[in-house]
């Protein structure tokens, strides 16, 4: 594959799943954020256990003895993070959803730094807080005096996206197992879970199963973040990884709030300046944060071979990208 098309290859995901917050959002209007995320799952899993199922057979389907492991990350990552961040969607913009999620990358390292002791430099630390300041201008329209009032939309939105980088630090632990197979295990237990919830909320009249007719009416929503966002995009993410390398293809993750900027303003909203320089700075501080791992990483990788890494050559990796 040429160059173009390489770099190409990942702008799919990036669109999809930039789209993939307003598509969910208009979605609410029929199906409640619970049983929203329960159908995309079921579904999503269902497709991706019949493509692991052809192409690594029953046996992949063996937690080979970290199912608990497996289980607490579809709960936290599959489950978790999309029920927040769906039910968040009905409280806030699908731009400010995007843009948490987008801080996946410097939440992950913070997970990291908690769970393995392994402290940021002080220059990451320095890009997380003007990613955070990004945030925070854009959540407030320019307004940071205004912080206090960010709304239960937001603050949902950001926990589910702790969630998820909690889930994207473990799926490292689970580079043998391929992305495909993590993916779809984790995404079992999350439909299972979010099928729990839903059936809980109903018997307990927090939510009521919607009608084959509300379904219906989100038919093609569903069909957009289940089969497009949830399998498609997430097949082509892994090609991409295979070609590119993990940090490379991460850098495409920062376009995301950017895609979803710029349909929302195609649609008609129209960011107040100070909204646009928060999002620069968060997408800014996020490369800034990934030039400088990969950096690391080829000092590190200097170091194990005795040979000298040229500033700008990219470095292969096998670790896997956690998408949503």
């Amino acid at each position: 594959m040429s160059r173009f098309g390489s770099y190409g290859l990942p702008l799919f995901p990036v669109v999809v799943w930039g789209g993939m917050f307003i598509v969910m959002a208009g979605a609410l209007h029929h199906v409640d954020a619970v049983h929203l995320t329960a159908v995309r799952y079921v579904v999503a899993a269902a497709v991706l256990a019949a493509v692991l199922a052809a192409t690594a057979g029953r046996r992949a389907f063996r937690t080979e003895g970290r199912l608990a492991e497996v289980v607490v990350l579809g709960v936290v990552g599959i489950a978790g993070f999309n029920l927040l961040v769906n039910i968040a969607l009905g409280y806030t913009a699908p731009q400010n959803g995007a843009l948490m999620v987008a801080l996946t990358p410097l939440l992950t390292v913070l997970v990291r730094w908690v769970r393995d002791r392994v402290r940021p430099s002080l220059a990451t630390v320095a890009l997380m807080v003007v990613a955070l300041a990004g945030v925070g201008l854009v959540i407030t329209h320019g307004h940071p005096t205004d912080l206090g009032e960010i709304g239960s939309g937001d603050l949902m939105a950001f926990l589910g996206v702790v969630g998820w980088a909690v889930y994207t630090h473990g799926a490292g632990r689970f580079a043998d197992w391929g992305s495909l197979r993590f993916s779809t295990l984790t995404q079992i237990v999350g439909a299972a879970v979010t099928v729990l919830v839903a059936l809980v909320a109903d018997l307990t009249g927090v939510t009521h199963l919607p009608t084959l007719a509300a379904f219906g009416a989100d038919a093609w929503q569903i069909g957009y973040i289940a089969l497009l966002s949830s399998v498609l995009a997430v097949l082509a993410w892994n090609v991409a990884i295979r070609k590119l390398g993990a940090p490379n293809a991460a850098l495409f993750m920062k376009l995301v709030p950017v895609v979803t900027f710029a349909i929302q303003i195609a649609r008609g909203y129209r960011p107040v300046p100070a909204e646009i320089v928060g999002a620069a700075l968060t997408v800014a501080a996020l490369v800034a944060t990934n030039v400088l791992a990969r950096r690391a990483t080829a000092r590190a990788t200097a170091g194990v071979r005795g040979v000298p890494v040229p500033a700008r050559q990219p470095v292969p990796t096998r670790q896997s990208v956690s998408t949503p």
